[in-house]
């Protein structure tokens, strides 16, 4: 599946399930893990951990499965691991901790 296709079902699906501040960072040439990262914001635990089931019902629904996800226990960041995506579904003070923005050269602003 095009990597295009994939960050759309993903993007659509963070949108239906209302995540807030979502970000695509293309971390071509700076990662040799992945080419994007999609990160977004839940406001809960529960918001963030149904954010991401909604991501990998979505991609599976499209053909596509997930090479792994992590942080479900949790719930302060589940990460999902779609090989050239990879989304990370965090709670806004996860978020602000890591910064991954920032992390990856995006300047919050951008």
């Amino acid at each position: 599946m095009q990597t295009e296709k994939v960050i759309e079902i993903v993007k659509n699906a963070l949108e239906d399930m209302k995540a807030k501040d979502i970000i695509d960072l293309d971390v071509r040439g700076r990662s040799t893990v992945t080419d994007h990262m999609i990160i977004a914001s839940g406001t809960s635990k529960r918001h963030v951990g149904a954010v991401a089931e909604e991501v990998i019902i979505k991609v599976k629904e499209a053909g596509l499965l997930p090479l792994g996800s992590e942080g479900q226990g949790v719930s302060d960041w589940i990460l999902v691991d779609l090989g050239d995506v990879v989304v990370h579904v965090m709670m806004p003070d996860a978020r602000e901790f890591y910064d991954l923005e920032r992390l990856w050269g995006v300047e919050k602003d951008a």
